[in-house]
């Protein structure tokens, strides 16, 4: 029994990996960003969020957009992780809740640059490629909740973005 266990909650973080980087991809494409670097950027952002969701470090993953020239922000997108979420067991991701919101947002300035930015607990194991960071402020933004967002077995996200207020 305990392989089964095993092997669902590593489908869960293979799903939920893979989704979180669906959804990012989504959001550089249709904000009419340049998505080059994050597909080049693939497989060492995979390794991270997986090594993380798998050791339950993982708190939050963020897209920034901001302005490359001043460093500012201009939108952030927020995948909050959520541990033990007590769903329907069903695995499922709300591509046109994020759809909706990408526009509702609206196409970012056509020389800004993006960088993901994993939030971690303490004590999280290392992975080649990636050390300690930080985000950038969002001071002057709202955030805006779009709620659950990927689900797969007790593992779960929720997305929001921050947007000048």
């Amino acid at each position: 029994m305990t392989a089964v266990a095993v092997n669902t909650y590593t489908h869960s973080v293979t799903y939920l990996a893979d989704n979180i980087l669906k959804s990012f991809k989504d959001i550089i494409r249709l904000s009419g960003l340049d998505p080059a670097r994050f597909a080049n950027d693939r497989d060492t952002n995979m390794r991270a969020i997986k090594t993380w969701l798998g050791s339950g470090h993982l708190e939050q993953v963020f897209l920034e957009v901001f302005n490359p020239r001043t460093g500012e922000l201009i939108v952030r997108w927020d995948i909050d992780i959520v541990y033990g979420w007590s769903g329907d067991g069903s695995f499922w991701t709300d591509i046109e809740q994020l759809k909706y919101h990408i526009r509702k947002a609206g196409i970012a300035p056509s020389d800004a640059s993006y960088d993901i930015v994993l939030k971690n607990k303490v004590g999280r194991p290392d992975v080649d490629g990636w050390g300690p960071g930080s985000s950038r402020s969002t001071a002057g933004f709202v955030r805006h909740s779009l709620g659950s967002t990927i689900e797969h077995h007790g593992l779960g996200a929720s997305a929001a973005y921050w947007r000048k207020n």
